[in-house]
């Protein structure tokens, strides 16, 4: 009776912002007018000709933990999210680019308040410099955008803006939250406005024993920047960050150790102490200097030194990356607002380097070896040259162009040398371009229709991994190229509804694919390979509507179907040469649900309570590319819940709350992978609860 008593009554205060919030929600109910600058310019939404969607401040202080992109994305259709140890380390895929990477994230562009979090071969590691407590709003354009950002850009672009602080000399916000599994999360941030500096820092500590054996994780977070604003016509923001995590690896399990307990490691992992770490430090600055009304030079310049390290069961990897880059655009203008004409040109090169200094030992049990089996030091280069044209024609017409020419080079020195020297090199460059229009008849109606091409050059962790040798570049891989085509509609209604439906197509040649090889030394390392081709095409519906001020109820939803188009079956390569299976033409690509559906209803009170309940399903999906159906991950749903009470007492406000996600104690698996032995499902966590306090002043 309890336990009835306790659901009943968080899901009837479950969700709240305070009323101060109401700004916010208010503003992205009628986005069509919003400026995104994700696309290289600011435009309204209406003018962009991709599916775009904008997570804003108000939905991502709602998230219970704040501290991985899981929790914000799942409100884009589109994308999917893997949360790999329900920690801070995720797996990201968008139109199913970069769903076979083992660890972190491909095609997609990923810009942290305009530095780039990918490096010159399209790789982003990871988004542990994010903390989510200090995020304003992220901008999410889905769609191949290689034209725009080069090849880390095939599926799409994320753009995370962080917060300015408010026109005052002094301000203030600290939380923290605790939670199921261990979790507590304490944050503080201060800034303010002196003359022409707008400044902010924010610092975090997250800690946490996750859901599974040895999924332990902490990490700490320290990030500030400062807006120097002159004169109306110049604008220069430096910045830093560092971060430094920690995450045990408990590794897949295999079927029948899930459905014996999913909460158990695989039995490598704790005796290996299976770990990655990150340490990293970055330094940047951005600005814009208006030269005259019609001519606008932006600018960014940046350093990131990152120490890494990760302990699998073979062998202990640690790597010393510094990546420098910097990146110029010049804009040209004519024509103003109520013009029947009006036309933006952009002329601009992003250039990004990249040393990597990378020793391989064993492993012996969690001890490192005296065996080095590689020492390597890796140069990468990148080059690219672009031009963006964008026309208004009349009120309702919009077209944009874009063209791009990217070089890659890389360059390894074996400083082993032994038995027998694997320096070598590696280049790939290409053009791609992208035409797309906008027609906006009717607030209430917006359409646009795009395509463009796609560039993915094989990345750091897929180059780096050689099948036929400790160390040295796996010079079977060349890069995948795709085609695409969008079809959308969006708009707004009696603004009260929001809605973006789009439909789109995409042809990929030498997908890449990964696998595993039989010896006793690597058979858990992760290889690549270009496994045919593809095809995918689906429709993304996102909605958000307001019946009445106090209820908002939001749907994402993506239908997905993504198949092999080649000719010649391709084996699925595992350790046990008995189990023979093939990708053949017409099979899913792995971890490709078909639906996905996320539903979520708020309610605000006039006391400053919101409730709010939620639901996010999946369907089934295979783990590899046979397609087998007695090792195919079942569709799930979970059900989430929040409470949150906005107060205010004096010259503090702030929020308590209480979340509550799968209520329902579903078992499910979060992620699946191709592995030998079968060991691809790694279990989501069961029933959790988290309770916060956010503070500002």
């Amino acid at each position: 009776m309890r336990h009835t008593f306790g659901i009943a009554m968080l899901f009837l205060f479950s969700t709240a912002h305070a009323q101060l919030e109401r700004s916010d929600t208010l503003e992205y109910i009628y986005p069509m007018d919003i400026v995104v600058t994700a696309p290289r310019m600011s435009a309204a939404v209406k003018e962009v000709p991709f599916s775009a969607s904008i997570i804003d401040r108000a939905t991502i202080r709602d998230i219970p933990r704040s501290i991985a992109f899981d929790e914000p994305m799942k409100f884009v259709p589109g994308v999917k999210v893997d949360n790999q140890s329900n920690g801070m380390r995720v797996h990201v895929s968008m139109r199913g680019q970069g769903i076979l990477t083992e660890r972190g994230i491909r095609g997609i562009r990923i810009l942290y308040d305009g530095i780039p979090v990918n490096d010159p071969t399209g790789f982003a590691p990871d988004l542990f410099d994010v903390d989510f407590n200090s995020v304003d709003r992220m901008e999410v354009l889905r769609g191949a955008a290689a034209s725009i950002y080069g090849g880390s850009a095939s599926g799409g672009i994320v753009n995370i803006l962080t917060r300015n602080s408010p026109p005052t000399p002094l301000s203030g916000e600290a939380g923290a939250t605790y939670g199921s599994n261990k979790f507590w999360k304490a944050f503080g941030q201060f800034g303010g406005n002196v003359d022409e500096v707008n400044y902010r820092l924010s610092f975090s500590r997250t800690m946490g024993d996750g859901y599974r054996e040895h999924t332990h994780f902490w990490g700490d977070n320290l990030y500030g920047k400062a807006t120097y604003t002159p004169t109306s016509s110049v604008s220069i923001t430096p910045l830093f960050g560092w971060t430094n995590t920690y995450h045990e690896n408990p590794e897949g399990i295999n079927l029948e150790q899930y459905q014996q307990d999913p909460r158990q490691a695989n039995p490598d992992a704790i005796p290996y102490n299976e770990y990655l770490q990150t340490n990293r430090s970055t330094v940047g600055v951005t600005g814009t200097i208006l030269l005259s009304k019609d001519h606008e030079l932006q600018f960014t310049g940046y350093s990131k030194r990152t120490l890494f390290s990760e302990a699998n069961n073979r062998t202990f990897n640690d790597r010393t990356i510094q990546a420098p880059g910097t990146s110029l655009q010049y804009t040209y203008t004519t024509g103003g607002p109520e013009e029947p004409l009006r036309n933006s040109l952009n002329i601009g090169t992003d250039l990004q380097w990249q040393t990597i200094d990378e020793k391989r030992v064993d492993n012996l049990h969690s001890v490192p070896g005296d065996t080095v089996r590689s020492h390597e030091r890796i140069w990468q280069r990148g080059t690219g040259l672009f031009v963006i044209d964008k026309l208004g024609i009349g009120p309702e017409w919009d077209v944009m162009l874009s063209l791009r020419y990217d070089a890659i080079h890389n360059e390894l020195e074996d400083l082993l040398k032994s038995p027998y020297d694997l320096s070598g090199s590696a280049d790939f460059e290409k053009p791609t371009g992208r035409i797309g229009a906008t027609y906006s008849p009717l607030q209430e109606l917006n359409l646009f229709a795009n395509v463009g091409q796609g560039f993915l050059p094989p990345a750091t962790e897929e180059l780096a991994q050689n099948p036929d040798n400790f160390g040295g570049f796996n010079t079977h891989l060349t890069f995948a190229t795709s085609i695409g085509v969008d079809l959308g509609v969006r708009g707004t209604w009696r603004n009260q509804l929001y809605y973006d439906v789009t439909g789109f197509y995409l042809n990929t040649e030498n997908d890449f694919d990964r696998y595993r090889i039989s010896d006793s030394l690597r058979n858990q390392e992760t290889f690549y390979r270009n496994a045919g081709s593809s095809r995918r095409y689906g429709v993304e519906v996102y909605s958000r509507y307001t019946p009445i001020e106090p209820l908002q109820i939001q749907i994402a939803y993506t239908y997905s179907h993504f198949i092999y188009t080649n000719t010649d079956p391709i084996r699925v390569v595992m350790d046990d040469p008995a189990d023979v299976k093939y990708i053949v033409e017409g099979n899913s690509l792995p971890n490709s649900p078909k639906h996905q559906l996320l539903v979520d209803l708020q309610y605000t009170f006039p006391v400053g309570i919101t409730v709010g309940a939620g639901t996010e399903t999946l369907s089934k999906a295979y783990i590899d590319g046979a397609n087998v159906e007695s090792e195919a991950v079942p569709g799930y749903t979970l059900i989430n819940m929040r409470l949150i009470y906005g107060w205010h007492v004096g010259g503090l406000h702030g929020e308590v709350s209480l979340q509550g996600r799968n209520l329902g104690n579903v078992t499910y698996v979060a992620f699946s992978e191709p592995d030998p032995g079968g060991n691809a499902y790694q279990p989501g966590p069961a029933r959790e609860f988290f309770g916060g306090i956010r503070v500002r002043l």
